[in-house]
């Protein structure tokens, strides 16, 4: 079947834009700490054995949850919902002779179950944004069986991380390693409460890195994740991965719901961005370009070609082809066009909107991108400016 232009256009994900708002956090969520610098546990750069000790059958999965069990914890979280009207009073009989004066419906509870980890010692602590989104309470609950009421200080829909803290002191912390020198086949350790079952451990391997926010299924998020076969499950969201040294890689987020063996998580490095601003100012700026792009592929390319609507002519079988661009965008302000195809940004060569995507975030709003284009049959250069992702 062939796809027109405009057909891909609205159908592939909001990369470079992240997509919609999705959630978003309510008033209450803006109370801010007062302003002091972060101070997270490093990882250390000692290498650590993952031999099982004879004596006591102690492997390096037990002596990374011995470590890290005590800062995971558990988070209840609980929103009132109005029930809507009964569904008969919906009827037009009913709504002539009452009209506005229907009964009034009763509020329900929802309560959900998800996990975290604490990172410094006076109760600041991070999970996912979904988790918490809209809670009216949030209790989290440490391995030791203390229980504390939860302040969420922001969320980020962008990444699906959220800030939280309690008031206590000398709890114990994780410890933050780096997923980009992970690579795929190295040993992954989830720790979460899934279905209700609280500090249940599961053990695979990083199956794969990068994989994009449409692969995962979830295109209004703006994170390259890490794939891992260890279990995950309902629950287990905003939980910690770790590598085999007990170091925080990840943050467990998504799962497929049609396959078996496939989990996702947000690279640490990611996650750690978005809650230190979260801390720090209650929110998070993303920079923000205006495009939606798509993969070129031999067929893609023929596909467009065949289009008898499309006035976008395309001389390669790969790159990353521009197939929207929002009106009065930074995008569209600095000049990049529909059917324009993205060869470089700042002098280095990208192959995927992966990459685009990746590049953006990690440039300043307001701090001039080179983006090199090849438009028909020309090699162009244009500077956009990235704005601030739009709040809706």
């Amino acid at each position: 079947m062939m796809v027109s232009f405009k057909q891909l256009a609205l159908g592939v994900s909001l990369l470079a834009m992240g997509g919609g708002a999705g959630m978003i956090a309510n008033a209450y969520l803006r109370d801010r700490l007062a302003q002091q610098p972060l101070t997270f546990q490093l990882a250390p750069s000692s290498p650590v054995s993952i031999s099982a000790n004879t004596t006591t059958g102690a492997t390096f999965i037990s002596d990374a949850v011995d470590r890290v069990g005590p800062a995971v914890v558990r988070i209840n979280a609980t929103r009132r919902v109005a029930s809507a009207a009964p569904e008969a009073f919906q009827n037009p009989v009913f709504k002539r002779f009452f009209g506005d004066q229907l009964p009034a419906p009763d509020d329900r509870l929802e309560r959900g179950t998800g996990s975290g980890f604490i990172l410094t010692a006076d109760g600041r602590l991070v999970t996912n944004a979904h988790v918490v989104e809209g809670a009216d309470t949030v209790e989290v609950t440490l391995k030791d069986g203390r229980s504390f009421t939860g302040k969420v200080l922001g969320l980020d829909p962008v990444t699906d991380v959220a800030a939280i803290k309690i008031e206590s002191s000398r709890l114990p912390t994780v410890v933050l390693g780096k997923s980009a020198t992970v690579n795929p086949g190295q040993w992954a350790i989830a720790i979460g409460n899934p279905l209700g079952l609280d500090n249940t451990v599961t053990v695979g391997i990083v199956s794969a890195k990068n994989r994009s926010s449409s692969q995962v299924g979830v295109p209004d998020k703006r994170v390259s994740f890490i794939q891992t076969d260890a279990a995950i499950n309902p629950g287990n969201s905003g939980g910690p991965l770790l590598n085999d040294r007990g170091e925080v890689i990840g943050m467990n987020t998504a799962i497929r719901a049609d396959a078996q063996g496939l989990g996702f998580a947000i690279p640490i490095e990611t996650a750690q961005r978005s809650f230190e601003q979260l801390f720090s100012q209650g929110r998070v700026d993303h920079p923000f370009l205006g495009i939606q792009m798509v993969d070129l592929t031999p067929s893609l390319r023929k596909e467009l070609a065949q289009d008898l609507e499309s006035n976008v002519t395309v001389t390669q079988d790969r790159g990353v082809l521009v197939a929207r661009v929002a009106e009065n965008s930074p995008a569209a302000q600095g000049g990049l066009r529909q059917g324009d195809i993205i060869q470089k940004i700042d002098g280095t060569p990208v192959q995927t909107a992966s990459d685009v995507q990746a590049r953006v975030e990690a440039s300043n709003i307001g701090t001039a991108l080179e983006i090199e284009i090849k438009r028909d049959t020309q090699i162009q250069t244009v500077r956009v400016r990235p704005g601030a992702y739009p709040a809706q």
